[in-house]
């Protein structure tokens, strides 16, 4: 969990300032002061993201070590979508980034298995072991090969990266160049039988990759998806909002532009769905609203595209009831593999829940 020490270390700052330097300092003075505390305090705090970011994949390694080749690769992806500044003459720099990768164990040379892209949920948020270690453990034990990108904006990567946030924007031709490095590069991946999955915000990624990109993928399965962001704007709290409205990303609220908010939202783009989609959401979703994605399943509808979806009542677990560790949990990843591996047609394929559950959690019931 991030600890957010900004506000007590200001208070702790001023009240220093104002005994050590003594009332005869300027105003202006003390102001400078405190905006540089706040400036090394800010930079203290991704010092700290990268720390534990650090931590998190060596426990990612020890809990899929034994069943999976893992590795992390630095790529690029487009441009920021504006610049920072007008001086800055590397602006046209592709943006670097890192994507997690995971082959099982038994795959053969001279073999073609699927691909499951694998992109991660929150706002400034990161691939984290607890969120998808037994997602990824039950990916590859299917057969499949994963790739999991840490896009513009992920933390755990200093204050650069950060700020490159462009949420509904070039994130998702970040995951694409995941994608296409995959396929590129690993003689063992199958182009053809290239699925997308994801929960939340990789819910929207999922969502935008298979309505821009069909030819890039099979299928697709959007857990609890953002779909809206005018929906999901007007339904949270200023401090959410102002995720958006930061300097560094779109700078401008959904009242003053709501044509950008429109374009970074997949249920403006309904109508080019060519590919399988699957899309979950639950009525006790206290993140991602029910209301939100029923936008997008309707919106769906009004294009007479072909889809299945289902709409989870009160389940446990709220947003994350089906990435639970619970048999409920289990059951429905279940059925979620199931739908991807009609199109993917793993190489090992679960056969039975009690199968998966095994694989997974080992002495499970």
């Amino acid at each position: 969990m991030k600890v957010n020490i900004t506000n007590s270390l200001i208070v702790v700052a001023l009240i220093f300032s104002l005994l050590f330097y003594g009332c005869s300092n300027s105003t202006k003075e003390l102001e400078k002061k405190i905006d540089r505390l706040t400036a090394l305090v800010e930079d203290l705090e991704h010092n700290h993201d990268v720390v534990v970011k650090n931590i998190d994949d060596v426990q990612l390694r020890l809990m899929l070590e034994d069943v999976a080749f893992i590795d992390k690769v630095r790529l690029s992806g487009p441009p920021r979508w504006r610049a920072k500044n007008k001086e800055d003459r590397f602006a046209s720099n592709p943006l670097r980034f890192f994507s997690y990768i995971f082959i099982p164990q038994n795959a053969k040379e001279g073999k073609k298995y699927p691909l499951i892209v694998l992109p991660h949920g929150g706002v400034h948020s990161n691939f984290r072991t607890n969120y998808f270690g037994h997602i990824v453990r039950e990916l590859i034990a299917q057969g499949y090969i994963v790739v999991s990108p840490e896009y513009r904006g992920s933390r755990g990567y200093g204050k650069s990266v950060y700020q490159d946030i462009d949420y509904g924007g070039l994130e998702n031709e970040d995951v694409l160049a995941s994608r296409d490095y995959m396929v590129e590069n690993y003689s063992i991946v199958d182009e053809n039988r290239v699925g997308i999955v994801g929960w939340s915000h990789g819910g929207m990624i999922s969502l935008m990759n298979i309505l821009h990109y069909p030819q890039k993928y099979k299928v697709a399965f959007a857990g609890v998806p953002v779909s809206d962001l005018a929906n999901r704007l007007t339904t949270h709290d200023k401090g959410y909002n102002d995720y958006f409205t930061a300097p560094y990303h779109i700078g401008e609220s959904l009242e003053e532009n709501p044509q950008e908010y429109k374009r970074r939202s997949p249920s403006n783009y309904a109508h080019l769905l060519k590919r399988p989609l699957l899309i979950y959401t639950n009525t006790n979703d206290e993140d991602v609203h029910v209301e939100e994605v029923v936008v997008m399943i309707d919106s769906l509808k009004a294009h007479n595209k072909e889809f299945q979806y289902k709409i989870f009542e009160a389940m446990p677990g709220g947003h994350y009831f089906d990435i639970m560790d619970t048999n409920e949990g289990s059951e429905i990843r279940f059925d979620i593999y199931k739908f991807i591996g009609e199109q993917l047609n793993p190489p090992y394929p679960f056969v039975s829940f009690k199968e998966m559950r095994r694989i997974s959690y080992r002495y499970a019931k």
